[in-house]
């Protein structure tokens, strides 16, 4: 069962976000690279062909969109972020890039946005959810508003925390409290979650694990085209 957060509670969360990010905003790409681990991988396991599009729900300052872009030349990327100082460096991060005319943005939330209708696409061929599941206070509902903006045929691309089960006891610890700083909660059933809705959605799931779990790297396969499924 998914559980929708309050339009109070999301406004707040965005806020939140902008408090956050309205200067780590500038040093983000350089500091989160050290431990946003998988995120390259789910960007390689795409395969987004010439002509599909991708769309990344979280898209921070716009760094995954255009590594992404650079490595599927082909396809068109959509990126959807709650908090507008994240979006003012990921508009400029295509710019700069030289990818303004292949990526575009938008405000809103992972839980509740039509991308699909406020970019005018039909259904995205991939959906990215890099490390944001755990930033989401309805996260459940993005998983299921990720899945129902996939085209058919699709795939949801998921890397995020896992809980850490195989770490070190003062390890473990020591690294969630660095996270919740940053209001970053791992969770705890995140596997289990996205297999169960993906069910309810008619879907399949596979997992890996990263580090020990550390993380966790997730593909949802939409039925529809067949061949058009990734490996994790």
């Amino acid at each position: 069962m998914t559980i929708e957060t309050s339009y109070a509670d999301r406004r707040e969360h965005a806020r939140a976000m902008d408090r956050i990010y309205r200067w780590q905003r500038h040093i983000y790409d350089a500091t989160r690279k050290y431990y946003l681990i998988g995120r390259d991988g789910m960007i390689d396991g795409l395969d987004a062909r010439p002509g599909m599009s991708v769309l990344e729900l979280g898209c921070g300052t716009g760094r995954n969109m255009v590594v992404a872009a650079r490595r599927h030349p082909g396809a068109r990327f959509y990126g959807v972020d709650i908090s507008a100082q994240m979006l003012t460096s990921a508009v400029r991060s295509a710019g700069r890039a030289g990818l303004a005319d292949r990526i575009a943005t938008a405000p809103g939330d992972a839980e509740t946005i039509d991308a699909a209708k406020r970019f005018d696409v039909a259904g995205f061929d991939r959906v990215m959810l890099p490390y944001c599941l755990s930033m989401i206070p309805g996260w459940r509902r993005a998983i299921a508003n990720a899945i129902a903006q996939t085209a058919p045929g699709g795939s949801v691309h998921i890397v995020d925390f896992g809980h850490m089960g195989r770490w070190p006891d003062l390890a473990r610890k020591l690294m969630r409290l660095w996270l919740a700083r940053f209001r970053v909660e791992p969770r705890r059933d995140l596997v289990g979650t996205v297999e169960r809705v993906a069910a309810e959605h008619g879907c399949r799931a596979r997992a890996r694990c990263i580090l020990g779990g550390y993380a966790w790297a997730i593909v949802v396969e939409k039925p529809g085209d067949e061949g058009r499924g990734t490996e994790p």
